[in-house]
């Protein structure tokens, strides 16, 4: 890989040590290292304002009237401490980036011009609380089919009144389904909306209309002028100056820090529509499958036309079966006469009822204002917006009437087409359109511009439409800082909602790869992993259009609520509860796709961290993508199958069931809203809140413990940390509530010196193999990272156990260790898959451990506290545990290998630290209730709580850039991981969750060389049995749902 430069590309600057480079298709650390960016999408809660889920038809239109809701508690809730655990937990699930959806509806919901500065601030504090965590942030201005009032997210209410749009028949029009409304609006039933049914309204009316408008007013509708400019220029002005806003806003805190440290860049428009550009024949579909979902009604837009005037409507109807779409029948959609198409509102003000004397007087006098007052709000016919305050020229665009009509389109009289072609050609020159070129890229040219002086070193993400081929986009206006962004799913598992046994090539159908639809089908897993893979390449592939940048997938998931929700317990009768085995394999399948030689970069959609349920999912039309939900911490289900004990032995009806799996026990109609209490009743106390339980008040160390606090009395009532999943065992934290975690928690080289060459996972077997390109120009520029690295005495001792890194003995030396270790290769190895086995103890050692810990209680301890600024006193006892230990070693496996040696195994030299014995029982204490004599103590059973932090280390952190153990749990100073690794030369030694990895570089005038490493967890992969131990108490194991096996 070439050097990367000392000097900014972008603005001629030095390059800070926290700069990345969009170098040689890659991220680059500005040390050199390859760096693969991995994580989530941070949230696909944030599409709504809480408690607005798209289910909720009450107060959804008046409010939005009424100028919308504020989106402050999105996409995390700082004040009641519940952020830190959910960004402790994604951290330790080895997550180093972060996509982050906003919308233009939370910037300028409350009126054109009136922004939201109130939600931008707490956006400025959440992505504060990223950064301290360590996250690199991409920002998104997220959208899908326009608007959450147009069955999406995006835009504001008021761009529909600006577009002439009445948004209380779209659901009559079906221009639009909207998720409250469906399937009708006078008696809707939103449980029943169908797998993925809002990806097609971008075959109808309003996304048809809107996109075009937004993207090519000026072109195609030069009538619709608005205060004196087109509606494109109108609607775009708008957005573009809202995300400008929020990038100021920025740019103003804590003088740019956030950029300079934590976001790397911005998306362009989330998943852009090309509306009816382009469009060969208005009277038909296209017959080649695309990107817009061919399932339930299917007009033409046509069709579309004048069912949007009120005139009824045969369309066809299609469904989404296993073999993919097909044509079952047709259906008549009649609005009854009803418009999409707002008409003005009379000006004739409600007359003041006559007054009369006395008291009751008064009050006719004051109900007769308020008359007045509410006199219907709108478009007056002058075009005035007596609501929104803009001025529309009526002259050119009167209300009532569709605007394609108005442009000639069509006649509404006849309904007949006038002009089938008239988006395939521009109306000026003749020659035919093309969206990318002629509408999306200028209009992403004035986004960057707009944004570039806020962040002039900003990463600009290029996403053209779904599965669309990036533009050529010139290098003068990048500046060397780009990235080329896209999304992946598997079509036929999102819509089936069923890992199948075969699957198709969707991209190499829509990309010309096949002549027919046979070939493209793949039978088996094995092909069905191949072809995932290549589909995977063949996007990155995209990315050399724009040039030698790196890509990014935004968006690759599976949907979690398969076969009917089976893994929830809605069928047969519950047996298959908590099985996402299905899941694992499918999840499993696309990210694998990322890894080899595509070495990818992406951000799983999506984690819902607060509002996600079993029956809702993700709170947005009914997709259930989030990668944990409250619903599946393991404290909520015991309590659940505590209930149905408590229930079963008092002989009372089974009522519980009615609430677990539906009105039937054991039904396939669905739960309804668990009402399990999250604190457990019956007597049962839940420890005062301690240190520990504020699960991940600080981010990396103990010295900002201070800063979080649980000020939501509520949460803490609610069940506090645990209700959250939080455990001081850092192998059930990083589990509890997780939904298929072993698929998504994958070991992959953070930082590399070199060029990955490939690189993969076999997650049944616990084993990973890397394979690395590494020539002189390699070789890590410590300096780039701020760092002054001297000499590093190395001990002559012939006693030293072969394979082990040789300590430091002075102790001012090891006080400096940070700067004098060398740059490695960083690899994340999560303990998910290669946890120690003391951190998978049975429940007859926790109860041991329960016991021992009672008597410790009775008598003194022995307590190693820090009088340091961080806050920590741990007691631990001397429990035995000789079976579970290792001779030797100190807290790190660490090992060394020659290229001769790579065939042969290299053991680990690791055990436990010292003397120090596994599983001891510890506590964490708030410093200043030890002070007050007043002990908060969260009791740990089977591993001591695991801050990460210094102090109770013997040995630091490699550097600071390293991953931690898990943030929110307290390092005890033992190994989190028991791993065997295999080089092919070099050094490596394991702290936490990392690998760190030593070899030298070729020198110049040497030909590049291939290093690998391979690792696998000793003993083999953990089992599904002992990963679903750690979710049951031993009553559990004991006592099935049913009854009690013991009494």
């Amino acid at each position: 890989m070439p050097r990367v430069p000392s000097i900014s590309p972008a603005t001629g600057l030095p390059t800070s040590p926290s700069f990345i480079h969009t170098t040689d298709c890659n991220f680059v650390d500005n040390a050199g290292r390859t760096l693969i960016l991995r994580g989530v999408n941070l949230s696909g809660a944030s599409k709504a304002p809480v408690g607005h889920q798209s289910q909720v038809l009450d107060d959804f239109w008046d409010s939005a009237e009424d100028g919308g809701e504020s989106f402050v508690g999105r996409p995390l809730n700082l004040d009641d401490g519940s952020a830190d655990i959910h960004l402790a937990r994604l951290r330790g699930w080895g997550f180093n980036f972060l996509r982050f959806p906003f919308t233009w509806e939370a910037l300028e919901h409350e009126g054109p011009g009136k922004y939201d500065y109130e939600f931008m601030d707490y956006t400025i504090r959440v992505l504060q609380k990223c950064k301290d965590y360590g996250f690199k942030i991409l920002m998104d201005p997220h959208q899908d089919t326009w608007s959450r009032f147009s069955g999406g997210s995006g835009a504001p209410f008021w761009t529909l009144a600006a577009c002439g749009i009445n948004p209380l028949n779209i659901t009559a029009t079906q221009a639009a389904i909207v998720h409250c409304e469906y399937p009708v609006a006078h008696d809707p039933d939103p449980a029943k909306l169908p797998a993925m049914i809002w990806s097609t309204n971008y075959g109808r009316l309003f996304s048809q209309t809107i996109f075009t408008l937004f993207f090519a007013g000026r072109t195609f509708a030069p009538n619709c002028l608005i205060d004196g400019i087109n509606i494109q220029d109108y609607l775009q002005n708008h957005y573009i100056e809202a995300c400008g806003q929020l990038a100021d806003r920025i740019r103003a805190y804590d003088n740019g820090s956030l950029y300079e440290d934590c976001i790397v860049g911005w998306d362009s428009l989330n998943e852009p529509f090309e509306g009816m550009c382009g469009w060969e024949d208005l009277n038909s579909n296209p017959t080649k499958q695309g990107s817009t979902l061919k399932k339930g009604t299917y007009p033409t837009p046509a069709q579309s036309f004048r069912l949007g005037m009120g005139q009824a409507q045969t369309v066809e109807h299609w469904k989404f079966g296993s073999l993919g779409p097909s044509k079952d029948g047709a259906v008549t959609i009649d609005p009854k006469g009803h418009k999409l198409w707002a008409d003005p509102v009379t000006a004739t003000p409600i007359p003041t009822p006559p007054q009369s004397d006395g008291d009751e007087g008064d009050e006719q006098d004051d109900d007769g204002d308020n008359e007045q007052k509410q006199q219907p709000s709108g478009e007056l016919p002058d075009g005035t917006n007596t609501r929104w305050g803009w001025k529309r020229d009526v002259h050119k665009w009167p209300l009532g009437r569709c605007i394609w009509a108005l442009h000639g389109v069509w006649d509404i009289e006849t309904g007949f087409i006038l002009r089938p072609d008239y988006f395939k050609y521009h109306p000026s020159t003749g020659l035919e359109v093309e969206f990318i070129d002629d509408f999306w890229k200028p209009h992403w040219q004035a986004y960057m511009r707009r944004l570039r002086p806020a962040h002039p070193e900003a990463v600009w993400f290029i996403q053209p439409p779904v599965f669309a081929m990036p533009p050529e986009i010139e290098k003068e206006e990048v500046k060397g800082r780009c990235a080329y962004s896209t999304h992946y799913y598997d079509g036929l598992t999102l819509l089936t909602r069923h890992w199948n046994w075969f699957n198709a090539d969707a991209l190499g159908l829509l990309r010309g790869k096949y002549g027919s639809t046979l070939p493209a089908v793949k039978i088996g897993e094995p092909a069905i992993r191949k072809s995932l893979h290549e589909q995977l390449g063949m996007l990155k592939s995209d990315a050399n259009i724009l040039g030698s940048y790196p890509t990014v997938i935004g968006e690759i998931g599976i949907p979690f609520d398969m076969d009917g929700k089976q893994a929830y317990g809605w069928t047969d009768g519950g047996k298959h509860k908590g099985d996402y085995s299905q899941q694992q394999k499918a999840l499993d399948a696309n990210l694998n796709a990322c890894d080899g030689e595509n070495a990818l970069n992406y951000t799983i959609w999506t984690f819902c961290p607060d509002d996600h349920s079993h029956e809702w999912g993700d709170g947005w039309n009914m997709e259930d993508l989030s990668l944990w939900s409250p619903a599946d911490v393991w404290e909520k289900q015991r309590d659940g199958r505590k209930r149905k004990r408590r229930i079963r032995a008092a002989g009372l009806p089974r009522i519980a069931e009615q609430t677990e799996f539906g009105r039937g026990g054991g039904g396939s109609e669905g739960p309804m809203e668990s009402r399990v209490p999250l604190v457990p009743q019956g007597g049962s106390e839940q420890p005062s809140p301690s240190l520990a339980m504020v699960a991940a008040a600080s981010s990396f160390s103990l010295a900002t413990l201070g800063t979080a606090t649980l000020a939501d009395e509520s949460w803490e009532e609610e069940g506090g940390p645990a209700a959250l999943g939080w455990h001081s065992n850092p192998f059930d934290f990083l589990s509890d509530g997780a939904r298929a975690v072993k698929a998504f928690n994958r070991p992959y080289p953070v930082k590399t010196v070199g060029k990955p060459k490939t690189f993969s996972f076999d997650l049944n077997k616990a084993t990973f193999r890397l394979s690395i390109t590494v020539t002189h120009e390699d070789r890590p520029n410590e300096e780039g990272l701020g760092r002054r690295r001297k000499p590093k005495r190395r001990s002559t001792d012939d006693t030293a156990k072969p394979g082990q890194l040789e300590e430091e003995e002075d102790a001012e030396e090891d006080e400096e260790e940070e700067d004098d270790e060398a740059l490695g290769t960083e690899i994340y190895i999560p303990l998910i898959h290669f946890a120690h086995p003391r951190l998978l103890d049975s429940p007859s050692r926790r109860r041991w451990i329960r016991a021992q810990q009672k008597d410790i209680d009775s008598r003194s301890v022995s307590t190693v506290s820090s009088t340091s600024s961080e806050s920590l006193v741990a007691t631990q006892a001397n429990a035995s545990s000789a079976a579970l230990a290792r001779p030797g070693g100190s807290g790190t496996d660490s090992g060394t290998a020659t290229p001769a040696s790579f065939d042969s195994p290299v053991p680990p030299s690791a055990g436990l630290r010292g003397n120090e014995s596994v599983g001891s029982v510890a506590t964490a204490v708030d410093q200043q209730a030890s002070c007050s004599g007043d002990r908060n103590v969260l009791p740990v059973v089977g591993a001591a709580p695991l801050f990460h932090s210094n102090i109770v280390r013997k040995k630091a952190p490699l550097h600071s850039s390293a991953l931690p153990i898990v943030p929110g749990t307290v390092d005890d100073g033992e190994e989190v991981v028991d791993v065997e690794v295999k080089v092919s030369e070099g050094k490596w030694r394991v702290d936490g969750q990392t690998l760190v990895w030593w070899y030298d570089a070729p020198e110049e005038g040497e030909p590049e060389k291939e290093v690998v490493v391979e690792v696998r967890r000793t003993g083999g992969a953990i089992k599904v049995k002992e990963m679903k131990a750690r979710q049951e108490s031993w009553c559990d194991q004991l006592c099935p749902q049913d009854g009690c096996g013991v009494m």
